[in-house]
């Protein structure tokens, strides 16, 4: 058993961009069965607040800043922590999800770099491809969050047009967008969230050619 626990120690510490890649994927199959629970709320935020941690670590292996992302991640973890205790404090939901958002996009940035910054495609970077994509997927998701907050009826959907759309509907958007494989039911209807969705069409088309191209390109160069 100790050796069995030392293996997956040493090959967490090896690989940790899977270990995130696949904390975020196991996210996207838990966020729609909790968001429509009692328990929900609560739950989904002390699994954001363990993404946080999770993500906080890896930029500690990136050319990223640490103080930075902790600077960001901790007031993050405290509203939500604050909107898992209390039903009164949805107000913080636009402050919680936007420093979410940056602190995403950062940690993205760091994992760009930390992928960019040899001439050699290990493996660990090859999960780190994966992990940078999911987390641009949740950074402009939660920018998502914020503009429906601020401009209530950005986005609209065949099903419940008048309502917000919930966190699973805006994941989904985002990731049909960063793939640039569609939009999906769910669509923007106002200047601005048209202006912040071309954007993350932009910045995925932009990722698929520049990063992952690059690394696909130096692994067939290693073989």
């Amino acid at each position: 058993m100790h050796i069995r626990q030392r293996r997956l120690l040493a090959l967490t510490r090896r690989h940790p961009s899977a270990i995130l890649l696949l904390v975020q994927l196991l996210g996207l199959l838990l966020y729609p069965l909790l968001e429509a629970t009692r328990a929900g709320p609560m739950a989904l935020s002390v699994f954001g607040i363990t993404v946080l941690i999770f993500t906080t670590g890896m930029v500690r292996r990136t050319p990223g800043l640490t103080w930075l992302s902790v600077c960001l991640a901790l007031p993050a973890i405290a509203l939500l922590l604050l909107q898992a205790l209390r039903d009164d404090m949805n107000g913080l939901l636009p402050w919680s999800a936007a420093l979410e958002a940056l602190f995403y996009f950062y940690a993205a940035a760091s994992l760009v770099a930390y992928m960019l910054s040899d001439t050699h495609a290990t493996t660990d970077e090859l999960f780190a491809a994966g992990a940078t994509f999911t987390l641009l997927a949740w950074g402009f998701a939660y920018s998502f969050v914020v503009l429906q907050a601020l401009q209530p009826g950005s986005f609209s959907a065949a099903v419940h047009a008048e309502l917000p759309r919930s966190w699973t509907e805006l994941m989904f958007l985002s990731f049909a967008l960063l793939s640039s494989t569609g939009i999906g039911d769910v669509i923007p209807v106002r200047p601005l969230a048209r202006a912040l969705t071309s954007l993350e069409m932009f910045v995925g088309v932009m990722y698929l050619a520049g990063v992952v191209s690059r690394l696909i390109g130096l692994t067939l160069l290693r073989r």
